[in-house]
């Protein structure tokens, strides 16, 4: 995708203050001094079996981008692929209570949308929010000396798979639903608060891979703690016993030679950092001096965030894992 975006032509827009030629989670459009918009689009196929919850996950995988970005969501769009048989019509109307009823959590109005006749169901939404433009959190800006915050576990790809072959335990699945219909707004709200200079959140490329994005635009380097990554129920299991995504393998040879792992980080650790993630987790680089108090008032405010590693100077490979 980016080799075709690269080709289009360049708008100039002086009020575009996050266009789609970086590689950030939303856009930002500037309305007034003190005021603009950010807007974001996702979409996908169900993930879990009861409609009701996947319409929930999709609201909360697509509200995420906005608050990625320190944005406050405000209106929102359905877009629906479903087969045109009209049979089982009350599945599409459970996928859209679950997508409302997170959206009315969000504090998100749904005004309209638009749905297409398609073989294989298809949900998400496009998002609008207000942002403040003198703190828009970006995935680029990174300075050597962050510390890096991570504020959901990791494993949902894996859990998912392994939920596919019917291997997944009822308490795994529970966790990973738990974490994929979570809000990142918590996690949002408490960050604008401190010296945080990057974010994004963790989705289809894995932990590995955003990280990966916000380093390289940040021009640092990572230096990631595999000890303090916190993972869902039986992840690590599901892990070991080869339940990987494909996407798992596909973001491990996008990242071939940007990451090194230590000889002590097992394999099934290693899996989960390159795991792709739904509705994952927010990654803060905060300042040195502003880390701590970050991580106890995200804890303070029920996010189960954990201290994942620090910032340094650019070095070769771009993200070191011990």
């Amino acid at each position: 995708m980016d080799s075709v975006l690269a080709k289009l032509p360049k708008q100039f827009d002086p009020n575009v203050l996050v266009g789609f030629d970086t590689a950030d989670d939303a856009g930002v459009y500037q309305l007034s001094p003190d005021l603009a918009l950010v807007q974001t689009v996702d979409f996908f196929t169900p993930i879990v079996d009861d409609p009701y919850t996947f319409g929930q996950i999709a609201a909360a995988n697509a509200l995420s981008d906005v608050y990625a970005m320190g944005g406050r969501p405000i209106s929102a769009l359905s877009i629906v692929g479903f087969p045109h048989t009209g049979r089982d019509v009350e599945i599409l109307e459970k996928i859209l209570q679950g997508g409302l009823a997170k959206m009315q959590e969000a504090g998100c109005t749904v005004i309209g949308g638009h749905s297409i006749g398609d073989d294989e169901i298809k949900f998400g939404y496009a998002v609008t929010g207000l942002i403040n433009p003198q703190r828009v959190l970006k995935n680029v800006g990174a300075q050597p000396g962050d510390r890096l915050i991570l504020t959901k576990r990791l494993g949902t790809g894996v859990i998912g798979t392994a939920l596919k072959k019917d291997r997944a335990s009822q308490a795994s699945v529970d966790a990973a639903v738990a974490s994929m219909c979570t809000l990142n707004r918590a996690g949002s709200e408490v960050a604008l608060q401190f010296e945080v200079h990057a974010a994004t959140d963790i989705t289809g490329f894995g932990l590995l891979g955003h990280a990966r994005g916000m380093a390289a635009g940040s021009k640092v380097s990572f230096m990631l703690d595999s000890a303090q990554f916190d993972c869902l129920p039986d992840a690590i299991e599901y892990a070991r016993q080869g339940f990987l995504p494909g996407g798992l393998t596909r973001n491990m040879e996008f990242l071939s030679g940007c990451v090194e792992f230590a000889a002590g980080v097992s394999q099934e650790m290693r899996n989960l950092l390159f795991d792709p993630q739904t509705s994952g987790g927010l990654l803060f680089s905060v300042a040195s001096q502003d880390a701590a108090a970050l991580l106890e008032a995200l804890r303070a405010s029920g996010v189960g965030a954990q201290a994942v590693g620090e910032v340094v100077e650019k070095t070769h490979p771009l993200i070191q894992v011990r």
